[in-house]
């Protein structure tokens, strides 16, 4: 088991959802969050007054998928999170992290089978 974790940008969170749903990826948790990476923040205009925000908002998404699903996941998310055919800087990144055990509160299921 794996967890992944993609920082994407939230305009593209509906179409990875969708396209999570159409691999049967249908359980993820999703957190904002707020970062910055090569960006390093933008400017922008308030009441007439113009500031810099140094912290831009993204989406991370959180997946524990089994070893099966992990490949096409990532592809699916890099593939629907990418800017144009190319990409472009502040797409988002994704982890990939080690679960060591999985357990189902509901009914105590342990394993793959909980994920």
């Amino acid at each position: 088991m794996k967890l992944i974790l993609a920082i994407v940008q939230p305009p593209k969170l509906e179409s990875i959802r969708g396209a999570l749903e159409r691999i049967e990826v249908s359980r993820l948790t999703l957190c904002d969050a707020q970062g910055y990476g090569r960006q390093r923040g933008h400017t922008a205009s308030y009441r007439g007054h113009e500031y810099k925000a140094k912290l831009l908002r993204k989406v991370a998404l959180e997946i524990v998928v089994n070893d099966d699903f992990l490949d096409r996941t990532i592809n699916t998310i890099a593939h629907v999170a990418r800017t144009g055919s190319e990409g472009a800087i502040g797409d988002g990144k994704i982890f990939v992290l080690p679960v060591e055990e999985a357990i189902q509160i509901e009914d105590g299921t342990r394993g793959p089978g909980a994920v």
